[in-house]
């Protein structure tokens, strides 16, 4: 009965949810017979039952260390729902016993052996525990009876701490009145005489008698003991520790000896793993959350940012990481506050529907940035600790530059912040060194490459890349690629003729097509045009070159856009570097640096997991810029959080800058390479800058704001809605449904709030709602956030803007005239023979990562509000292949960007004492 119950319930479980199967491990340490036919017995009930049973055998050599490192693997593994340790431990080496039960994780411990679970039945947790198999298959076996356990007199004999001791406390729970007897027990015949109910594990061959029994007692043999019986081809007969034939004939009820408790005691172990999966899937139930919030003491003036982070205390990570529903194997920890998230949990969350997906975007910013990333983080803690609902955010990883240079960290503001800001502003988990050091490492092979094509003869190159191992020629794996692409089909390296070394070993790099730069993660305005290869050793091999800012990087796309490890090592690949003087392409696949590139960014492909203020959950992961990259975060980090919020939860993602650049590239670029579908636009918007695009003077980071900008004045603004009103276009544009965040400042008047609010609803938006979450946290939020909700609910008919099959000239020109508002695009020369260049390469049909001012819906940063009939110069076009784009570069733009504007005085320091930062990001 029991088995067949257990049965039904893991088909309910999975048909509840696809692909999931309890999982019951079984470690043995040696190879004792009895053992073997006991686990056997318990593999057979689990196959049956639909229970995935693993038997893991370890030598009768393991130590006390091999066993305890398995464990601790079994205790790690989510797949297993309970295991146990087969005892006794047959091994050579002393191993202690109470030491290895009380390793497994009391969660998993389905044998109910461990000092935890003990402690637990003791105490009367019969909720909250897993009981010992013997002992809850011989309660079952009563309950079987129908006689009421409640009131009746007990005897145990047998204290033993798998079955005699758990079997007490049973009892007693049970409202039994117990008495446990043992072979020190001098009334022992007496004592059994009384018992309602016997329970005999005392491991003495029928020790007690028939006569003793009292008349209708329920006799339970939990005994296993081997007689001398000649009639027996094995000379031993199996009885137990009750005289059965005697004593059947006063009980009641009374359990063969063998046939009775032993087959029991397998079915609850199946039952307890059953349990045990029951409750790792309400603990672990794809987008169930149980989250704790961190309350947040608002002051008044608000304090610096970074005051405010440093009076927050984080929760633990792994905390944070449990509350989401991630799994301890999945999660890499970097400390106390962040955390890797290894992309295992995207395969166990397969069959989990999406999330809503919420993109945050913005009207044309001042230098001074409207607070994009502080309406994300707001707009999440929002719906998180204030709504309840499971959301996520997901945010870009900021580059050093601007956080030492003009613009400051991008952690979000006021009391809405990803903390803690100083580990998230500077080095994080090492993913932007990591992609500097690729980088890198692809620049100097370049460089490398082109200097031995010149210095050495066919057989000399071809004898470095492929050495002589003792005496042995073996082509690599990468090399094998290289052939075939040449169209050389053979594997062993003498085979080769002089013309097909040729071909192999020299890539003819035409040093003017080079477009792979070096990069670091720093503003340094000396470094934008510099002589490389000036050292006697180049041997006057010298050319001008430059280095970019790492998250400019085509790896920082890559890492941006792939949906795997295995898909980033196949864009790193297709990586374009320079033309051969034949005009094809090279690749760092041809360069031979494919698998270095792997190794260097195999931990970055993992998303980092951090929080905000009030304790909702954060993927920080890759930090393209958007003006020149495409300026969204990874893929991967919306894929596993749209996967952990579940079906009625919420995704949060930032697009950088404005809609014109940072949304654009998200629709066109981000959601054609990952197949998401956004459900809200959020468009961000301030009295200030809407000030600013209708005429007001320029802003200057740390200059006092010219009273335009702190006095009411309407029809300023009204004018410069006109922004407003075309990004809102922009967004409608791909049929998404628009929500309108009007961040507010101190400085604006209730009437300046009202009008944005009016005119943001008139040009199309869904809803448009005041925001004081900068001052207030997630509560000044909340209206934002319910307008989202039900925005989210609303008709989404998303749409792309073009078809990559497109001429490159048609894609330019229709982002240029819908997005934009230009009259018409102008090709300088140089972009006209890219465009010729990468289609004839086979790069044509590639979407478009324009490369433009953020200061403007033009190419001319003073143009402000929404400029039309204007002709945009294209000036040049790159090409990121391995990240998928080719990016026109618009006027003047530069990869470069964000240069110091006053020498380097920076207010932060350490505190040498406490460890802690000092001053502003």
């Amino acid at each position: 009965q029991v088995r067949e119950r257990l049965k039904q319930q893991v088909v309910e479980m999975k048909e509840k949810f696809p692909g999931f199967r309890p999982g019951l491990a079984i470690l043995q340490v040696g190879n004792r017979d009895d053992s073997n036919l006991y686990i056997n017995m318990k593999l057979k009930a689990a196959a049956e039952i639909g229970i995935s049973a693993n038997h893991i055998k370890l030598p009768n050599t393991a130590t006390e260390a091999d066993v305890l490192k398995c464990i601790a693997s079994l205790n790690a593994d989510p797949a297993v729902h309970g295991f146990i340790v087969q005892l006794p431990l047959d091994s050579d080496k002393p191993i202690n016993t109470e030491k290895i039960t009380n390793a497994v994780a009391p969660e998993k411990d389905v044998d109910g052996l461990s000092s935890i679970n003990a402690g637990k039945l003791s105490r009367g947790d019969l909720g909250d525990c897993f009981i010992p198999c013997t002992p809850k298959g011989c309660m079952e076996l009563i309950r079987q009876t129908g006689i009421q356990v409640a009131g009746k007199r007990a005897v145990v004999v047998g204290r033993s701490k798998i079955v005699g001791a758990p079997m007490h406390d049973l009892l007693l729970w049970n409202h039994a009145t117990v008495t446990t007897c043992h072979s020190k027990t001098s009334t022992l015949a007496e004592e059994v005489g009384k018992a309602d109910i016997l329970v005999v594990a005392a491991g003495k061959a029928e020790m007690v008698k028939g006569e003793w029994i009292k008349p209708g007692a329920i006799v339970i043999d939990c005994g296993i003991n081997h007689v001398p019986d000649s009639t027996k081809a094995s000379g031993k007969r199996v009885v137990g520790d009750v005289a059965y034939n005697t004593a059947k004939e006063k009980a009641s009820y009374i359990t063969p000896v063998p046939g009775g408790v032993g087959p029991m005691t397998v079915a609850m172990l199946m039952q307890s793993t059953v349990e045990s999966a029951q409750r790792f899937l309400e603990k672990f139930q794809p987008g169930k959350w149980n989250i704790q919030y961190t309350q947040l003491t608002l002051k008044i003036p608000v304090p610096s940012d970074i005051e405010i982070s440093q009076s927050c205390m984080p929760k633990p990570i792994d905390q944070v990481a449990k509350e989401v529903g991630l799994l301890p194997d999945e999660v890499e920890l970097y400390g106390q506050t962040k955390a890797k998230v290894h992309l295992s949990v995207l395969k166990r969350l397969k069959n989990q529907p999406d999330g809503k997906y919420v993109v945050v975007t913005g009207i044309t910013p001042t230098p001074l940035g409207e607070g994009k990333s502080t309406t994300t983080v707001g707009l999440v803690q929002a719906l998180g600790a204030h709504l309840h609902q499971n959301v996520f955010a997901c945010v870009r990883q900021p580059s050093q530059g601007p956080t030492f240079g003009i613009k400051g960290g991008a952690a979000g503001g006021g009391y809405c912040q990803v903390i803690p800001m100083e580990e998230f502003n500077l080095h994080l988990t090492g993913d932007i060194h990591a992609i500097t050091a690729a980088n890198n490492l692809v620049a100097a092979a370049v460089d490398a490459r082109i200097f031995h094509e010149l210095t050495q003869t066919d057989q000399a190159l071809y004898n470095r890349l492929v050495p002589s191992v003792n005496g042995v020629r073996k082509f690599s794996d990468i090399q094998i690629r290289r052939l075939q692409k040449l169209g050389i089909n053979k594997t062993d390296p003498t085979a080769l003729t002089k013309e097909e070394i040729n071909l192999f070993v020299r890539l003819d790099i035409d040093p003017g097509t080079i477009t792979w730069q070096r990069v670091l993660d720093t503003n340094d305005r000396f470094l934008r045009k510099i002589t490389i290869g000036q050292s006697p050793t180049e041997k006057g091999f010298s050319r001008t070159a430059q280095f970019d800012i790492t998250v400019s990087s085509e790896i920082m796309a890559v890492l941006a856009l792939s949906d795997g490890l295995d898909d980033m090592k196949k864009r790193l690949g297709r990586m374009v570097v320079a033309s051969s003087k034949r005009g094809e392409p090279i690749t760092t696949d041809d360069l031979g640096v494919t698998g270095a590139l792997a190794v260097l960014m195999k931990d970055t492909v993992k998303p980092n997991l951090m929080q905000t203020l009030e304790g909702t959950p954060v993927f920080v992961h890759a930090g393209p810029f958007a003006n020149i990259a495409h300026g969204n975060s990874s893929v991967l980090a919306d894929k596993i959080a749209l996967k952990l919020v579940g079906k009625e939860g919420f995704v949060v993602t930032e697009a950088g800058f404005g809609a014109d650049i940072g949304m654009e590239k998200f629709f066109n670029i981000k959601c054609r390479y990952s197949g998401l579908r956004p459900h809200v636009v959020v468009l961000v918007a301030t009295v200030r800058a809407l000030k600013m695009h209708g005429g007001g003077p320029a802003v200057t980071a740390g200059v006092p704001l010219p009273k335009e900008y702190t006095e009411e004045n309407l029809q300023l603004l009204a004018k410069g809605c006109s922004n407003l009103n075309k990004q809102i276009q922009n967004a409608r544009m791909f049929g998404v449904p628009v929500v309108v965040a009007v961040n507010a400042f101190k400085t604006d008047t209730k009437a300046e709030l009202a009008l944005v609010v009016q005119l943001a609803k008139e040009a199309g938006a869904f809803d448009a709602v005041e925001c004081t979450h900068w001052a207030e946290g997630g509560k000044g939020a909340v209206a934002l956030a319910k307008a989202v909700q039900r925005a989210s609910q609303a008709p989404s008919n998303f749409r792309f803007l073009y078809n990559v099959e497109l001429p490159v000239i048609d894609k330019i020109r229709l982002i240029a005239q819908q997005i934009y508002g230009a009259s018409d695009i102008e090709l300088l020369p140089e972009a006209q023979e890219k465009v010729t260049l990468y289609t004839k390469q086979g790069f044509g049909n590639l979407p478009i990562c324009m490369a433009k001012t953020h200061l403007s819906l033009s190419h001319d940063p003073e143009q402000k509000g929404a400029p039309t009939g204007f002709i945009l110069p294209i000036r040049d076009i790159r090409a990121s292949v391995g990240a998928g784009f080719l990016y026109p570069l618009v006027g003047t733009m530069s990869t470069m960007p964000g240069l110091p504007t006053r020498p380097c005085f920076y207010d932060i320091d350490l505190d040498p004492v406490s460890g802690d930062v000092n001053g502003l990001f």
